[in-house]
């Protein structure tokens, strides 16, 4: 890679280095000890936490206020607004049915052992736009269904769907813990984005289809005849996710960021209050297999279309320009919501109120996601300002270690300590940022995908999706672990494998 020389900003404080370390750890110590034991919400966490770094660092309290305000206002700004967008998107995919749509066209036109494939590729579409939870919800009624109808194994088609969304989760925008790695490294997201793609596929080849064929055979599970999707369809109407609406019990995956009801039944003015549709039944109908796709895709195509053009067209052209306008994250995302509304919300049978209610209605779900994302910028912030972040870059260089690497351990010890692959993602690309000012274009992007990948690793007892995995499917603790835990970390690996082959290409 192409070393680039930047000047780093002076630090808060005067502390020795070990004074620093002492602060880096009692800081990082203390998220991990609030959110993994006292059980505080990470948003307070983050905050308690860097004022312990700040107070421990010789920090002034001021400039710790100002420090840690810094960073909330900018991680806000850059990332809060892809966020919401994301999910007006994803609020609309779910409610209209035309994730469902998606789901049932696919899987009724594969059979067989091409099932778990389309399964995964399926589970990687829709989570694109979708939270991890959401996704969860909308597909585990369908797996446990056609399981139950092929006689596949559960665990053969439930883990290509898990891995699918938990992949694209994980690395690529717009979801939030990409977001903040883009955001703290100052990454292209274009470029981020497409070689995120690059590594997701063979990732969801490897922990999904390949890993679920051969976990099947130990792991055998039951479905809940709770979750099964049951409900008989509306007379005259009636999508498939009111159909399935029933069979699916409120979910609060992350203890406190959303819930199934917040997201698919968004309200019309309250949190959790169901969309006003009376009168309407008849009117309602799912949305086209292709215009779904063609939606959720869009942002995608927009942003990867200015990274190409990057590459391949003059700057100052008419092409380029046009290229790096509608490319820009806020309008691509913004150009998906706008699209959306036609074709998941007025084709679907929705008024302009019911449109409005579902839009509205996605936003209160990702205030938690939006508060931990801003106080671990802030964290972040702090974290820099105080020189801790000069002085791992300086320990790198010295012992010759790898940043793609430093990037991964750090994510996987907080994700591993916390459970929690968003606290995971903000620490350890604040730890690593000034590194990133050593690395060319694409250095940057895989840096933040390395970070990206380690914030997967061995998901276990101490994260939420853990336990809604666990519940979902009918498993027991130890095979949870034998399962889901272990398809986590191959994700983790595998992923990051293919960050140091793209780093040797690149």
């Amino acid at each position: 890679m192409v070393a680039l020389l930047s000047a780093p900003a002076p630090p808060l404080t005067n502390a020795g280095d070990a004074q620093l370390i002492v602060a880096a750890l009692l800081g990082i110590a203390a998220v991990v000890f609030l959110i993994a034991w006292g059980k505080v919400h990470p948003f307070l966490a983050l905050i308690l936490g860097a004022a312990v770094l700040g107070v421990v660092a010789g920090v002034a309290p001021d400039k710790i206020v100002t420090s840690f305000s810094g960073g909330v206002g900018s991680t806000v700004g850059g990332v809060g607004l892809l966020i919401a967008l994301g999910a007006m998107i994803g609020g609309l995919l779910a409610e209209s049915g035309g994730a469902d749509t998606i789901v049932t066209r696919t899987v009724r036109r594969v059979s067989g052992n091409a099932l778990p494939w389309a399964m995964a590729g399926v589970a990687a579409l829709i989570g694109l736009p979708l939270f991890f939870e959401v996704g969860v919800v909308l597909l585990v009624p369908i797996v446990l269904l056609v399981s139950r109808r092929t006689d596949l194994p559960l665990m053969r088609l439930g883990i290509p769907a898990l891995a699918g969304l938990s992949v694209l989760h994980g690395l690529v925008p717009p979801h939030p813990g990409p977001l903040v790695a883009i955001s703290s490294l100052n990454a292209d997201l274009g470029l981020t984005l497409g070689l995120g793609l690059l590594v997701a596929i063979p990732t969801v080849i490897v922990s999904g289809p390949v890993f679920g064929n051969m976990i099947s055979r130990y792991v055998t599970a039951t479905a809940p005849a709770s979750l099964l999707p049951t409900r008989a369809p509306v007379p005259g109407g009636g999508g498939p996710a009111e159909r399935g609406a029933a069979a699916r019990p409120p979910v609060d995956a992350d203890g406190d960021l959303l819930t199934e009801d917040d997201l698919l039944n968004p309200g019309t003015g309250r949190p959790g209050a169901p969309v006003d549709d009376t009168g309407t039944e008849a009117a309602r109908r799912p949305p086209a297999f292709w215009p779904a796709v063609i939606t959720v895709l869009l942002p995608v195509v927009l942003m990867l279309l200015r990274a190409v053009g990057e590459l391949t067209l003059a700057e100052g052209g008419p092409g380029r320009r046009t290229l790096d306008i509608v490319g820009t994250p806020i309008i691509a995302l913004l150009a998906g919501v706008i699209v959306a509304m036609f074709t998941l919300g007025y084709q679907a049978g929705f008024n302009r109120t019911q449109v409005s209610s579902v839009l509205g209605g996605s936003l209160p779900p990702i205030a938690g996601i939006l508060l931990i994302v801003a106080a671990g910028g802030g964290f972040k912030q702090v974290l820099v300002d105080a020189g801790v972040g000069n002085l791992v870059a300086h320990a790198a260089q010295n012992a010759n270690l790898s940043p793609l690497l430093l990037g991964w351990l750090v994510a996987v010890g907080i994700r591993v300590a916390t459970g929690s692959a968003t606290v995971a993602t903000i620490t350890a690309a604040g730890i690593v940022a000034p590194l990133a000012a050593t690395l060319d274009r694409p250095g940057v992007a895989l840096l933040a995908l390395a970070v990206g990948c380690g914030s997967l690793f061995f998901s276990h007892v101490n994260d939420a999706g853990f336990w809604l995995v666990k519940e979902y499917f009918g498993l027991t603790v130890g095979q949870t672990i034998a399962s889901w835990s272990v398809m986590e970390t191959i994700i983790s690996v595998v992923g990051f494998a293919g960050v140091l082959v793209l780093d040797l290409l690149l």
